[in-house]
């Protein structure tokens, strides 16, 4: 098909996207479904005053979670702002109207987030205009005033007086004491006395701001405080927990002392919370497990391994032998005997920042996701019944990253981690990394008075691949895995690799077919035309900075992307097309899917998929209504992998036609 034809095509499709745009589509009808893993991270809690067992679930991706059985399974209630990185360390439900609730939210890698107020039980949430921009990390209520909240930012500290609709720096602008705010605690008698708890020691005020004075009598200098708790009867005792410990004090912060029985390993106390029933009973979330004292702080257990992060704890008052635990990797933790023994509470929560997706290319049904940043919680997990269960399967990767996932043609799966290659054998991963290169010298001799040389194997080095694995390609009798090394070559199925065949640096991606390979870094190019012997460097397309995304097509096509968008070649990389019609850039992931027959393109910055036959240059495209990558068929459904939500799958036809009839 000449260019002239192939731009039409792709205009008409523009056309239609533009008459058809998404967003003129129903959220029901458009938005993929989350099907899991399960678990992930989990950072806040609230509950109703009205109903303790209706419990709310803040995360680290913008989205809370509801739960009406105190905590068995979760549902998806809302998305706050307009991206998808607020990590909501606060959540309150208003103790004089349970339908109002308030969010405290700081965004990753920036300085903005803010407060969102929802009146009708978190369905719909509105930004809080004074708030705007703030990075809110500690937010409270004051019991004896509920239209009075204190908010803790990196500025300072912030309150208002009217339920979150204004609100005023309490603490002296621009202070660099009382600014980077971790903590709040309000007096439950006296809304004017306030405790601030900063990176730097903590500070109270005792007339609503005017005045603020460090309290820091028994601290150790420097010490981060992370949680404020006052006791609700006697609120001159209270407690405080800090990078250097748990301290207490009996007369409302003038003194502290140092409780004893927490490891100084567990350095970083994210919680402290009382049990409701019991004011003997105190937890403590630390970086290195659950800790609790049933004597006021005298003494302490932990109840849990040292593995778990716990950034918040909830203890139902009905019946306070029942305990969440909120943490990183591992979601929503549940014990029904007041801590002694917890297990897994995550149905339909998924937080998972999957970045290796494969299905099964001999099980239709079955489909695996790699995680990173979960350690033991992590690694890989399968699913068996297209997603709707899914079972962890890392035995033997000992809390590995898994960056890329292949199958090789007999139905072996392959896990390239962060530290090498893995074979799954029945359900346990082995090491499948060993690199076997002859060793070499080269000898020179004379023939008819010239000097000549010639290349003499001298016996054969053993190492490992160690390192990142990028990208796997195992189709056909030579395969090949990207690493931060370089690329490895195997011909043996993967018994043994030989390389880096290529050198130079962290190589992210690569793809063959029929003896074609394609490889990438960042900003450049390598090109094979024999299996992997000899390599030739490629230009990057015209305009394109740098490679995000590449794929090798079975008819012969070279594929690329990256900020500037796609681009393909037919002839082996000499000369390269820009997809200039394509109404997406920043692509983040292009595949050839066998199942559609098509080539799959991405964006970071769009929730459209697109899907291009590489024949006849028909599009398709879907709004997944998720950031997704890695979009491939199983059973006829299309799944994807998506930045922060777990898997996300295409809905059934039959439900998204009644979803529409429905909205009607």
């Amino acid at each position: 098909m000449n260019r002239r034809k192939f731009l039409s095509l792709l205009g008409l499709a523009t056309l239609v996207l533009v008459i058809f745009h998404p967003a003129a589509a129903t959220a029901a009808s458009s938005r993929w479904i989350s099907v899991g893993p399960a678990g992930g991270d989990a950072r806040s809690f609230a509950s109703s005053p009205a109903d303790p067992h209706h419990i709310y679930l803040g995360t680290t991706n913008s989205w809370i979670y509801q739960s009406t059985d105190d905590g068995a399974t979760w549902t998806r209630l809302a998305q706050l702002g307009a991206v998808d990185d607020l990590v909501i360390d606060n959540l309150l439900v208003d103790e004089s109207d349970p339908k109002t609730l308030y969010a405290g939210v700081w965004q990753m890698d920036e300085n903005g987030g803010g407060i969102y107020i929802s009146h009708d039980e978190g369905r719909t949430w509105t930004a809080s205009p004074g708030m705007l921009g703030q990075s809110v990390r500690s937010l409270t209520q004051a019991v004896s005033n509920p239209n009075i909240l204190v908010a803790g930012t990196m500025t300072g500290v912030y309150r208002s007086e009217d339920g979150g609709l204004h609100w005023t720096e309490i603490s002296p602008p621009g202070s660099q004491e009382i600014h980077k705010v971790e903590s709040v605690a309000i007096d439950p008698t006296d809304a004017k006395i306030i405790y601030a708890g900063t990176w730097h020691l903590p500070w109270k005020t005792t007339d609503g701001g005017a005045n603020w004075t460090n309290i820091k009598q028994g601290l150790i200098v420097d010490s981060d405080v992370f949680s404020i708790l006052l006791d609700p009867k006697f609120p001159t005792t209270m407690y405080l927990s800090a990078c250097s410990g748990i301290y207490k004090s009996d007369s409302a912060g003038a003194q502290f002392h140092k409780i004893q029985g927490i490891p100084s390993s567990a350095r970083r106390t994210r919680v402290l919370m009382m049990d409701p029933a019991n004011r003997s009973i105190v937890y403590a979330g630390t970086t290195e497990g659950l800790y609790k004292t049933e004597d006021a702080g005298t003494n302490w257990k932990r109840m849990t391994g040292p593995d778990l992060i716990i950034n918040d704890i909830y203890v139902d008052p009905t019946n306070p032998n029942r305990v969440l635990l909120a943490t990183d990797r591992s979601g929503v933790l549940a014990s029904n005997d007041a801590g002694v023994s917890f297990a897994s509470s995550n149905s339909g929560i998924s937080q998972r920042q999957v970045v290796a997706l494969l299905a099964d290319a001999k099980r239709p049904q079955t489909m695996y996701a790699g995680v990173v940043n979960d350690k033991s919680y992590g690694g890989v997990f399968v699913s068996e019944d297209a997603g709707k269960s899914w079972t962890q399967r890392s035995q033997g990767l000992d809390g590995r990253d898994v960056f890329s996932l292949a199958q090789s043609e007999d139905g072996t799966v392959y896990a390239g981690t962060n530290d090498g290659l893995f074979r799954l054998s029945g359900y346990v991963w082995v090491p499948d990394s060993r690199v076997v290169n002859e060793r070499t010298r080269t000898e020179y001799y004379y023939r008819r008075h010239k000097r000549l040389s010639r290349t003499v194997v001298t016996g054969k080095s053993e190492s490992e691949i160690r390192t990142r694995v990028n990208d796997l390609s195992m189709q056909g009798p030579v395969w090949y895995a990207a690493t931060a090394e370089g690329v490895y070559r195997s011909t043996t199925q993967g018994a043994t690799w030989t390389g880096p065949v290529l050198r130079g640096g962290d190589y992210r991606f690569v793809d063959a077919h029929d003896g074609v390979v394609l490889a990438a870094q960042l900003f450049g190019m390598r090109l094979s035309q024999d299996g992997g012997v000899s390599w030739q460097r490629l230009a990057l397309p015209t305009g394109l900075t740098q490679v995000t995304a590449l794929t090798a097509t079975p008819s012969g096509a070279l594929w690329v992307g990256g900020l500037q968008g796609a681009f393909y070649s037919n002839d082996k990389g000499q000369t390269w097309q820009a997809v200039s019609d394509l109404p997406i850039r920043d692509i983040d992931n292009i595949d050839y899917d066998a199942g559609l027959g098509r080539v799959v393109i991405t964006s970071r910055d769009s929730d459209l998929v697109f899907a291009l036959n590489s024949d006849d240059r028909s599009w398709k495209w879907w709004n997944a209504g998720w950031r997704v990558r890695m979009v491939h068929s199983v059973d006829g459904r299309l799944i994807a992998a998506s930045l922060y939500d777990g898997v996300v799958m295409e809905p059934h036809r039959d439900s998204v036609l009644a979803q529409e009839m429905a909205t009607r």
